[in-house]
């Protein structure tokens, strides 16, 4: 230890001296004593690492903003300028101001969640939602559980379990976070059955795989995927008919399940759940939190004594919803009560049937000002992209929309393209874009909060500012100003430096190899409920 480190360590104050300070008590009485002394602990240990010295006051300032980073909420709100309305990383579908006023007012107060009024006795909790489902979808009966992986678990469980499942090999998907739906059927007791090909299935084959073991035919829907080419499938209409002549059930998961014809809006086709059960299906299962645009649920329609029996499998009380989503699904399903009104009323179909000339209205309004707040750092172009609907839903249907195409000045390498994203998600408010073709991209389809936006740039341009005022000097703390800051700080540096040559073909957000744009219009996109994010809209190698 140098004579300099030894004097480091000795000019730092105690714990308890720090603790006695005026500042300290504020922060005791806003966080409590324990985490207070963790943090001055820490900024102590810090100091002492580095050998350096450092007042009480400035311990004290250190550890607040210690505290404060600690203090922030890891689920925060962010700018989704991704081009995937329905994102999944970042949470699908936005909800509509009333059920966030259903959802706030059940977690407020006591409810009648499993309490009926008239007899004074225990309720259904699914009955707050079943005659919104049945009258919507023409079922003769529904339930409810948290998502649709475990609606389509309990289905198979309570009608297979220890008997086959019978399902096209096309139709073996695999979800979000590699949940395969071969693994999905095992957990759930059930022997898969696969019939027919990758791209060719025919009712031949399942009528040839039906026998004493069969407990269900399934079919799922590929909303994920596409296979195109040379292809056949089944329609549920012949498959329904052919397990009702056998005396079997007939099951379809349908996915992001939408509830009303999209095409009314000018979106792309997309089978709605009560053209499933009108073609025949037994039951259908799908999601509340994607094209119908609620909170995460797991919904069941279909004939009345097979939800019955799906709703005394012990199994239903393990992978039931909670009041606060029960009361901000009924809330969402309420809207589909008036159809005319729906792009008005609900979020996610209102992001989907944005005109594309109200999108480019905005980016036309905004790239003068994003320009005076990216100055010196990157240059503003407005340019036409594709947006996707995501979460699953019509992979292969683009959406015309607008981007501000943001690349760095002076430096236009891959690592400085990197730094200039990453510098947006390090934002109060982060800002969650897309690279293609050497930019950053910010598809405006889905900003509706466009004052907010620009204050966030406006943060931006101010913290680089301060960023090279700070640079160099002596004695900063690694925390700098801010809980972002040292982000900012290497964000700006690398768009000044030298350009580096990136070697391979660039990655996407989470290190993964992107799609070619042959990919994309090959036979096979997946969208983005998969690692590997293929979904971003423009991926270039």
């Amino acid at each position: 230890m140098t004579a300099a480190e030894r004097h480091g360590r000795s000019a730092l104050p105690a714990v308890d001296r720090v603790l006695r300070s005026e500042e300290a008590a504020k922060l005791i009485a806003r966080h409590g004593r324990p985490l207070v002394v963790d943090a001055i602990r820490t900024a102590l240990a810090r100091r002492r690492g580095r050998g350096a010295a450092a007042t009480a006051e400035a311990i004290i300032e250190e550890s607040a903003q210690l505290i404060a980073r600690k203090m922030q909420a890891s689920q925060r709100r962010v700018f989704n300028l991704t081009g995937t309305v329905l994102h999944t990383n970042l949470g699908r579908a936005p909800l509509p101001e009333e059920a966030i006023t259903a959802a706030l007012e059940a977690m407020r107060d006591p409810t009648t969640l499993e309490y009926d009024i008239e007899t004074g006795k225990r309720g259904e909790r699914d009955d707050h939602v079943a005659g919104w489902l049945t009258r919507l979808t023409g079922a003769e009966a529904s339930l409810t559980v948290n998502n649709n992986a475990g609606a389509l678990v309990l289905a198979i469980n309570t009608l297979a379990e220890g008997r086959e499942t019978i399902v096209s090999r096309g139709e073996l998907i695999e979800i979000g976070g590699s949940f395969r739906l071969p693994e999905i059927m095992a957990r759930a007791g059930t022997r898969l059955c696969e019939v027919g090909t990758t791209n060719r299935t025919h009712l031949a084959d399942y009528a040839a795989a039906i026998g004493p073991q069969t407990g269900l035919i399934l079919k799922v829907h590929t909303s994920n995927y596409a296979i195109q080419g040379f292809t056949a499938a089944v329609p549920g209409a012949r498959l329904a008919e052919l397990a009702r002549d056998r005396a079997i059930p007939f099951v379809e998961d349908l996915g992001s399940g939408s509830l009303v014809d999209f095409e009314r809006w000018g979106l792309p086709h997309e089978p709605t759940v009560g053209q499933a059960l009108a073609h025949g299906a037994d039951l259908v299962t799908f999601s509340g939190d994607k094209l119908l645009g609620g909170p995460q649920a797991g919904l069941v329609v279909g004939r009345a004594g097979l939800v019955k029996r799906l709703a005394r499998n012990p199994l239903k009380r393990a992978l039931r919803l909670d009041k606060v989503r029960l009361a901000a699904l009924e809330a969402v399903l309420r809207l589909y009560a008036d159809p005319e009104r729906l792009t008005q009323r609900l979020p996610a179909l209102r992001l989907l049937a944005r005109p594309p000339s109200e999108i480019r209205a905005l980016g036309d309004r905004l790239v003068p000002r994003v320009e005076r707040a990216l100055l010196e750092i990157a240059e503003v172009l407005l340019v036409d992209t594709q947006s996707q609907i995501g979460s699953g839903a019509l992979p292969v249907s683009l959406l015309s929309s607008t981007a501000l195409a943001l690349r760095p000045l002076g430096n236009r390498s891959g690592t400085a393209v990197e730094a200039l994203a990453r510098a947006l998600r390090a934002l109060p408010i982060p800002v969650i874009g897309r690279i293609e073709t050497g930019r950053v991209l910010l598809d405006l389809r889905c900003l509706e909060d466009e004052a907010g936006f620009l204050d966030q740039l406006q943060s931006f341009a101010q913290g680089s500012s301060r960023a090279d005022s700070q640079r160099d000097a002596p004695g900063e703390s690694s925390g700098g100003k801010g809980a972002d800051e040292p982000v900012r700080r290497d964000a700006q540096s690398t768009l000044r430096s030298p350009p580096v040559r990136a070697a391979g073909r660039r990655l996407t957000r989470d290190g993964h190899l992107p799609l070619s744009p042959k990919g994309r219009r090959g036979t096979l996109r997946a969208n983005d409920d998969c690692e590997s994010e293929p979904d971003l809209p423009g991926s270039e190698p």
